[in-house]
């Protein structure tokens, strides 16, 4: 196509986070293990609990993030409980108030299913009440971020337990959020339960969540959170599917780990996952293709038309769920997209709750994530809810696409624009 862009090599160093060196360790006891008898054919697998006490010896700054993180899979057990009984404890369709009224519209202007709020309830008590390390949060579902201690003092009154959330731990507030709440050093995002309206249908949904730092000497307010995805410390997503299972990057790599029903313990399962170079199968919502920027639509008929760098015809596979498409690039190979249309001009996926975690996962599997313009890990959030266009996948696939948009004209795209998003 006479493209005039920078070679592949230095696309792919552009995009790949450096991934930090870690001391082996021969582990070879018995420890956090579990041997089942031999006619189950089971394999004696590492648990979710004991992979984290391995890489916080190796890296001892990451202590702090141990029970966090394993509150999270507790957090992720229980929503995969409550997905699995979605249809016979009714807690599927839309969230209704004592009145029986649908409640208020979220802040994303989509009315809440009632997954998406007891969902919302599960991570936020994961995240502030596992230990003093989570300052504040920031949730898909929520108009603001809210400090740890503000959450804790409000589910303590609502479940009269508040010796069970170490309240201890956190300055308790006036009932103004003045941002001097807490004592963490990190600070998390998380979109509790993505893709809540398939549970009617019995579809694949998933949780996403990431962790930054706090910003030493700085009081935590919802500017504390406009960080780029390069700042993030931890980053991962749960997909409640066939299996349940639990992705997780802390910087060096990407593991996965699998709930065993008869145990409900994670076992890592997929060590050091690496996406495929290039791949076949392609996720987009299509049928939005008449709003999509013109460099899309080349690039998906380039894609049907087997014209495109990987030599032949792709195969669209589109479930709905961003947990669960994505999932599927990364174990396979491919892209993921959600461009912008004429409907959501900067895009339909949140940079903190969704695409910025997401990114940061397929990077350090040795993928890309792009805006079409920029890495989405450079993108800076100016507010806590900000849209961006996001493709995902592997580092050739997402290559081509950049290039797509490189070579048509600005002029072209939505808006008359040639602004970087």
């Amino acid at each position: 196509m006479g493209f005039q862009a920078a070679s592949r090599s230095n696309y792919k160093l552009r995009h790949v986070t450096h991934r930090l060196s870690a001391t082996s360790l021969d582990d070879s006891s018995d420890s956090g293990q579990i041997k089942l008898p031999k006619q189950l054919k089971k394999k004696a697998l590492t648990t979710f609990p004991r992979y984290l006490e391995i890489e916080c010896w190796k890296r001892p700054e990451l202590r702090g993030l141990e029970p966090v993180l394993q509150a999270v899979a507790e957090a992720c057990k229980q929503i995969n409980r409550i997905v699995q009984r979605a249809q016979t404890d009714d807690v599927y369709g839309v969230a209704v108030d004592s009145t029986g009224k649908p409640l208020e519209e979220n802040v994303q202007g989509e009315v809440q299913q009632k997954l998406d709020v007891l969902c919302n309830t599960i991570m936020m008590q994961a995240f502030c009440g596992s230990s003093c390390n989570i300052h504040s949060v920031a949730s898909e579902e929520e108009d603001e971020p809210r400090c740890c201690a503000d959450v804790m003092v409000r589910f303590s009154q609502m479940c009269n337990a508040c010796s069970s959330w170490n309240l201890t731990c956190y300055s308790l507030h006036d009932g103004k959020n003045d941002s001097v709440f807490g004592q963490g050093e990190y600070i998390a995002v998380f979109d509790p339960i993505d893709g809540s309206k398939n549970i009617d249908a019995s579809l694949p949904v998933g949780s996403i969540f990431g962790i930054y730092r706090t910003q030493p000497g700085k009081p935590v307010n919802a500017e504390s959170f406009l960080q780029d995805g390069n700042s993030l410390v931890a980053a991962g997503y749960c997909l409640y599917s066939a299996t349940t299972i639990l992705v997780l990057t802390l910087g060096s790599g990407v593991d996965g780990f699998t709930l065993d029903p008869d145990v409900s313990r994670f076992l890592h399962t997929h060590q050091d996952i690496r996406v495929p170079s290039n791949g076949a199968i392609y996720s987009f919502n299509e049928a939005n293709y008449n709003d999509f920027d013109e460099p899309v639509q080349k690039y998906l008929s380039a894609l049907k038309h087997g014209s495109s760098s990987i030599k032949k015809r792709s195969t669209a596979r589109y479930i709905g769920s961003m947990v669960a498409d994505v999932h599927n690039v990364l174990i396979n190979g491919g892209i993921y997209g959600y461009p912008r249309t004429l409907g959501n001009k900067e895009g339909k996926l949140r940079l903190l709750y969704e695409s910025a975690p997401m990114a940061m996962i397929m990077e350090q599997a040795g993928g890309a994530g792009s805006t079409g313009s920029r890495r989405i890990l450079d993108v800076k959030p100016k507010e806590t809810h900000q849209r961006v266009p996001t493709f995902l996948g592997s580092i050739e696939n997402v290559f081509e696409l950049d290039q797509f948009y490189k070579y048509y004209s600005d002029e072209q795209v939505i808006g008359n624009t040639s602004e970087q998003l």
